[in-house]
């Protein structure tokens, strides 16, 4: 049963504060007021006491409170009120701005922990739906622990920006899209959070204000073992966990950071009091020891991809009957994420004009219905098979069934790829944390980078033309670089933290 959210809605006597030169307290018989020189919209149901009992969702400033109290999810006597300020905007950390925090009314969430099957291990997979890869990894250790472990292990994968933090925290997920379109904002906020003297403050007064949502999604889930798999969640729970083990009130647990980045890891991924981070590659191991994690805490396994694609399948030719394709032309597989983006319909016209009925194409087009009719509605050469499908839930078959990939330099994607042994043309990336992906694929010799659709049919061409000599190597490359089982070692290891 998951966990009611402790954010996004306002309890009784709540009040929301768009801006405040000026605030005044009082109390009518008509219930709180609050009064400001600007516009102010409250309400409350409860005739005013002069002191409530509440679970404060910003820091206090009375005095006498102990630490205890600080760092729980349990109610304390307080003025009905309290202000804060938290810097946002958005995006990967709330770049940039400051928008006004919610002034507490009363705490919307009781937190109940979830009773304990006799001998079940729980763990929580920490994560945040800022674009698919860190979903899909936690998804992957769900089941790679059911492969390996059966029903011995409960895991919770949770959403805790948006289900556990307050405004405007719970926003940021909502904000990812946006700002990774727009280049220059998601750079500026990157690099510009890059220093611990910069990132750290943030995350630092980002724990104070949710202390009691993540205390009480603490409480609610009773872990065994804590895994991260997104940078900005490391300082945050970590700061919360140790306070309130420190304070007595949590008994102590282990924390595991799964990195879900191939090359390019922002600096907020590595915490020196992680017990375990599991990294994909050597670069991000480099990364990892520069930002002072110990050697004896760092494992290299690679990315934690669908248990799917280290299952035995069927033969390539026979995958190709099943699927409907040609059984002898080249098929180059084009994938456009979830959503069906990446030029997908520029560069099969490019195919078309260059390439010809020498291969077929697959496109994987995602949620992308009007992309897929109007593929589907235009005529092709003679002899050249197009398929055209939307969101698929065996990308393993599709995949060994194809002989290279176009895709954006997502790791997932990349690292899916080298495990069916893809030849990968990038197309793309997103700006940052996947740019250092391209210089891995081709310094590895696995595929190459071309962002525009001429350009590209034109390496296809040579791919199953003048060029399959170093094709076929980039193919033998790719396998040998591919590890399927990455899964499995993570889960092994994080397995043996519970114990």
């Amino acid at each position: 049963m998951d966990a009611p959210s402790t954010s996004g809605r306002h309890p009784t006597g709540f009040a929301s504060i768009s801006s405040w030169p000026w605030l005044h307290r009082s109390t009518a018989s008509s219930g709180l007021q609050l009064i400001l020189s600007s516009h102010v919209d409250c309400s409350s149901q409860q005739s005013a006491p002069t002191r409530v009992l509440t679970k404060a969702w910003l820091p206090s400033f009375g005095k006498g409170r102990s630490v205890n109290n600080i760092w729980s999810n349990r109610p304390s006597p307080h003025k009905p009120f309290a202000c804060g300020l938290g810097a946002g905007a958005g995006g990967s950390m709330l770049y940039g701005g400051f928008a006004v925090t919610q002034v507490g009314g009363f705490w919307p969430f009781k937190s109940k922990g979830k009773a304990r099957s006799k001998g079940k291990k729980r763990i929580l997979v920490l994560m945040s739906d800022t674009g698919g890869g860190h979903r899909a990894s936690a998804e992957a250790l769900r089941s790679g622990f059911q492969i390996l472990y059966g029903d011995q292990y409960h895991l919770d994968v949770v959403d805790i920006w948006s289900q556990h933090t307050p405004w405007p925290l719970n926003q940021i997920p909502k904000t990812y899209s946006f700002l990774v379109k727009n280049g220059f904002l998601w750079r500026f906020g990157y690099y510009t959070n890059q220093p611990r003297i910069m990132h750290q403050p943030f995350l630092k007064m980002t724990a104070r204000i949710a202390r009691r949502h993540m205390a009480a999604a603490f409480d609610h889930y009773n872990p065994d073992l804590v895994v991260s798999v997104h940078p900005l969640l490391q300082l945050v729970p970590l700061t919360i966990l140790q306070n309130r083990i420190k304070a007595g009130i949590q008994r102590p647990i282990k924390f595991a950071t799964v990195v879900t980045d191939l090359t390019t890891c922002h600096n907020t991924w590595f915490h020196k009091d992680v017990d375990r981070c599991f990294v994909a590659t050597e670069e991000a191991k480099q990364r990892a020891l520069a930002m002072g994690i110990g050697q004896h805490k760092l494992t290299v396994h690679g990315l934690p991809i669908r248990p799917a694609f280290s299952q035995k399948l069927p033969t390539k030719r026979k995958l190709r009957q099943q699927l409907g394709m040609d059984l002898e032309k080249p098929a180059v597989l084009l994938v456009g994420g979830g959503e069906g983006m990446g030029a997908i319909e520029n560069n099969i016209q490019a195919l078309v004009n260059q390439v010809g009925p020498a291969c077929q194409v697959v496109a994987i087009c995602g949620r992308n219905k009007g992309l897929i009719k109007r593929l589907q509605a235009k005529q092709y050469p003679a002899g050249m098979q197009i398929t055209i499908k939307g969101f698929v839930d065996n990308m393993p078959e599709w995949m060994t069934a194809c002989d290279m990939i176009i895709s954006k330099a997502g790791p997932g994607t990349i690292a899916e790829s080298l495990i069916c042994g893809l030849p990968v043309l990038l197309n793309g990336f997103v700006p940052c944390q996947e740019e250092g992906n391209v210089p891995f694929v081709l310094k590895n010799k696995v595929g190459t980078y071309e962002d525009k659709p001429a350009k590209i049919a034109e390496v296809i061409r040579g791919w199953v033309h003048e060029k399959r000599e170093e094709f076929a190597a980039m193919a033998v490359h790719a396998k040998e670089m591919g590890q399927p089982h990455a899964v499995f070692r993570i889960v092994e290891d994080l397995a043996a933290m519970c114990a």
